[in-house]
């Protein structure tokens, strides 16, 4: 009997078989054996260090080492301190003296018709002072003359032309509302012809009074006068400081005084300053107005604050220069830590760190010091600033910018000095550090 078509005739296996197999359960034994690998052998997995433990690991070195980080981080602390203190100290001052500017006014205006060879004011015109007082939007007028006849002394036992830099001025009571000055103790001078001075500033202290009174004298143009009263500083004028004062009418009775203002000041409306400084120089002296000297004493102190500001960039150099050396020092108490820790960098290494976490190790412990260390010559500034503005009567003023920015600094120096023993602790061969522990 014929058999079917498609059968077949084994006795062992399937009666029915696809095409390809053979194939396919090759396919499968592959993919079983992969799946046992898979199972029975583990994955390596990469070394991990976390950020938690990253600043523990990192100041190892700092915290067993506290003398050297003390010593290095004192080198970034003067930097930023010397910084720190002088942008404050600067600003302190620099708000002091605009606030008193402010208050003083910056709408002051002096006339000085020149010196002569020994460095004394020249005479103006006898009508300067009416003049001046026509000129539109000038709101107070003083006259003062220099009376260079006349010296004055503690006693009559001083030797001739031991001044001290003081002189002796006429003037009258319009002088102390112009200036907007005050006193310090006693009262001003009276119209009268009468011996009695007020001092200046520097000028009663040169003398070594310190009170006013009847018993208060001083030896003026071969005079005997008494002090009736002393005069708070005047920063706008600082010739009246160095000056002892006395009315016009005892100048021209005791002094021998001509009639002749040798310096007049004036206040002008602040809108109109310019208009009223280009018209004094004509005003004061018609037949010669190049002789007059027209000047704005506020101008003055503004220009020897920017001098100021100029004489400390140099302090500001030599902080950069602090500053400098501090992260050199870093630089090489990191390098020494590397040589040092070539043990424990070689058995860190082996156990699986990687490259990576031996350089951020080393970094992060330049960075600490650098910032420990800027912290505390920002803390360092500003104490010597608040001090300073303390004994100088100053409201302490330290700018922003110098706070931050200085930690700032500090933290880019810090990083530049770790960057290069950072690098080179992680390329420190396993097998060579441990050989030569």
């Amino acid at each position: 009997m014929a058999r079917p078509r498609g059968r077949s005739s084994s006795r062992r296996g399937c009666s029915t078989r696809r095409p390809g197999w053979r194939r396919s359960a090759a396919r499968d034994s592959r993919r079983a054996r992969r799946s046992r690998c898979r199972v029975t052998t583990p994955d390596p997995r990469r070394s991990v260090l976390r950020a938690v433990d990253l600043l523990p690991t990192g100041t190892l070195g700092l915290r067993f080492r506290k003398l050297r980080a003390l010593l290095s981080g004192l080198g970034i602390a003067i930097g930023i301190a010397s910084i720190v203190a002088v942008l404050g100290v600067t600003r302190s001052s620099e708000s002091h003296l605009l606030t008193r500017i402010d208050q003083l006014g910056t709408n002051m205006l002096t006339i000085v018709n020149g010196q002569d060879q020994s460095g004394t004011e020249a005479e103006l015109p006898t009508g300067t002072a009416p003049m001046v007082r026509q000129v539109p939007h000038v709101r107070a007028v003083a006259p003062t003359a220099q009376i260079t006849t006349a010296d004055v002394y503690r006693n009559d036992h001083i030797a001739a032309g031991q001044t001290g830099g003081r002189a002796v001025r006429a003037c009258d009571t319009t002088l102390l509302t112009t200036l907007d000055g005050g006193l310090l103790t006693g009262r001003f001078l009276d119209p009268g012809p009468y011996p009695v001075t007020v001092l200046g500033y520097d000028a009663a202290t040169t003398l070594g009074v310190t009170r006013a009174g009847a018993d208060q004298r001083v030896w003026l143009g071969h005079h005997w006068f008494t002090v009736i009263g002393i005069l708070d500083p005047f920063p706008l004028a600082p010739e009246i400081d160095r000056s002892a004062l006395v009315s016009f009418a005892a100048a021209t009775r005791l002094l021998g005084y001509n009639g002749h203002p040798s310096r007049v000041y004036l206040r002008a409306d602040k809108d109109h300053i310019r208009d009223v400084a280009g018209l004094l120089a004509a005003t004061a002296n018609p037949p010669d107005p190049s002789l007059v000297t027209v000047s704005r004493p506020s101008d003055a102190l503004t220009a020897r604050l920017a001098v100021k500001e100029n004489g400390n960039s140099l302090i500001l150099g030599l902080g950069a220069v602090a500053l400098l050396v501090g992260a050199i020092g870093i630089a090489n108490v990191m390098v020494i830590s590397v040589l040092e820790r070539r043990t424990e960098i070689g058995l860190r290494r082996a156990l699986g760190a990687t490259r990576e976490h031996v350089a951020a190790q080393f970094l992060t412990e330049a960075l600490v010091l650098a910032a420990l260390g800027g912290a505390a010559g920002v803390a360092i500034g500003a104490g010597v600033t608040a001090g300073m503005a303390y004994f100088r009567g100053w409201a302490p003023l330290i700018p922003s910018q110098a706070l931050w920015g200085g930690m700032l600094v500090a933290i880019a120096a810090g990083a530049v000095a770790g960057l290069y023993p950072a690098l080179r602790a992680a390329y420190v061969p396993p097998v060579d550090a441990l050989r030569t522990s």
